[in-house]
């Protein structure tokens, strides 16, 4: 190796971060490398509590880890990553405030992530709200405290109504989860506004599968299902959208839902900056090698859901885009990284699903760790205490709001932080 060796990290979300904290530990003090991690924002962000930050059941700061804090000894370089130059070992990116930026690099992990799946729907980009960031997450919960409010205020019952009326498309985890948890937020709302009495909080959640949470064993999406029809969630399956408007959406049933809420919990899709790299993709996943290698590229690791991993445990399959692969594929790159180096060996991804955790809110919570399936208080116990460990900070933080959500109840305060044109769907965050 010689005397500095640079190792850049494209993307700080669950791959990233694990690769760069596997790098720390793996890479001696002394062994003269500089580790530089590009990400656009300063922190690690802990998805899946997303849904509780928009119920206003956690403080958005508890799903955020600053990144030098936890990765000391690691630089950060703010900043989207815009064009990846494999052959000249070099990526552009450009900073927080517009200045375009060049990168070179000894070795490199891509852990750029994905971002929103957008489909051809009129009206989606511009009346549908994401799912992918804190920005979008404090958005949707200022946006629904003020329809419910504004519906308070208003004389006209069809408007109320209208304002009343939330709509949540895709029952995959994160959808399941904010469909749950909203009628206890919008109750919460509504008890404090006398003119409510009595109104509806409708939500519905379409999606095109036949039931809630598809990817699930059968009894654990009944749980799931029972849970939100019991709070009044309206499950809508085989339906989607077939346009977005201001006043409300049309379904494919031919049905017209008036609404100001829509929130769109699809699914996600491979960062397009991959594609630009030159080289094999699938599914616009980069190719590579078991050990996470891009063939062609020695120097050149990718890890998460920028990453085509083959399944040694499902051969002639890849591995799935979920956080459970994209953190063991992170600290695995990190690991063989070094081993390029001379700091350990290189080894294969090979990892079974340990199962899988979806907060229903409340008391309610799906849950199947080691493929033991429970549901109710169990469920919720197992699917906290999984978050608690799985977060690589502000775990007393977390508990303690839990605590003060179960005793005091939520506030249901507006912050007016985020304006609409600040969270344009076609344009989110990414998440590695």
């Amino acid at each position: 190796m010689s005397e500095r060796t640079r190792i850049v990290i494209v993307g700080g979300g669950f791959a990233g971060f694990s690769a760069a904290r596997a790098l720390l530990k793996t890479l001696p003090p002394d062994s003269g490398a500089e580790i530089v991690l590009v990400n656009r924002t300063d922190y690690f962000l802990y998805l899946p509590l997303l849904p509780e930050v928009s119920a206003a059941v956690i403080d958005p700061r508890r799903v955020t880890v600053s990144l030098p804090a936890a990765l000391p000894g690691v630089r950060l370089a703010l900043g989207e990553v815009t064009a990846l130059m494999l052959d000249e070992r070099k990526l552009t990116y450009v900073d927080p405030e517009g200045t375009s930026r060049a990168l070179d690099y000894d070795r490199l992990i891509v852990a750029v992530g994905s971002v929103n799946k957008l489909l051809p729907i009129p009206g989606i980009a511009e009346h549908a709200h994401g799912f992918r960031s804190v920005p979008e997450a404090l958005y949707l919960r200022d946006h629904v405290i003020r329809q419910v409010e504004l519906a308070a205020a208003a004389d006209d019952p069809v408007e109320r109504d209208a304002r009343c009326t939330f709509v949540v498309v895709g029952a995959g985890y994160t959808g399941t989860e904010v469909a749950a948890q909203g009628p206890l937020f919008t109750a919460a709302i509504a008890r404090h506004h006398r003119e409510l009495a009595g109104q509806r909080m409708r939500w519905l959640l379409l999606d095109l599968a036949p039931k809630v949470l598809p990817e699930l064993d059968r009894r654990l999406s009944r749980a799931a299902d029972r849970v939100l029809r019991r709070r009044g969630v309206e499950i809508m399956t085989g339906t989607s959208v077939k346009e977005a408007a201001t006043g409300g959406v049309l379904l494919t049933t031919g049905e017209f839902v008036p609404s100001r809420t829509l929130v769109w919990c699809v699914g996600v899709r491979p960062d397009p900056l991959v594609e630009s790299a030159g080289v094999a993709t699938q599914r616009g996943r980069l190719c590579v090698e078991p050990t996470l290698v891009v063939p062609g590229h020695s120097e050149v690791f990718a890890c998460g859901d920028a990453a085509a991993v083959p399944d040694l445990t499902r051969p002639g399959e890849v591995t799935a885009m979920t956080a459970q692969h994209a953190t063991r594929q992170g600290t695995l790159a990190g690991h063989n990284l070094a081993a390029t180096l001379g700091h350990g060996e290189m080894r294969e991804y090979r990892h079974h699903d340990l199962g899988f955790v979806v907060d229903l809110g409340g008391a309610q919570a799906a849950a199947n760790p080691l493929h033991i399936p429970m549901s109710g208080l169990p469920a919720k116990a197992v699917t906290r205490g999984y978050h608690l460990m799985a977060m690589p900070g502000n775990r007393v933080r977390t508990a303690v709001d839990w605590a003060l959500d179960a005793t005091l109840g939520r506030q249901t305060v507006q912050l007016g932080l985020v304006r609409s044109a600040a969270v344009p769907l076609e344009t989110a965050p990414r998440q590695s």
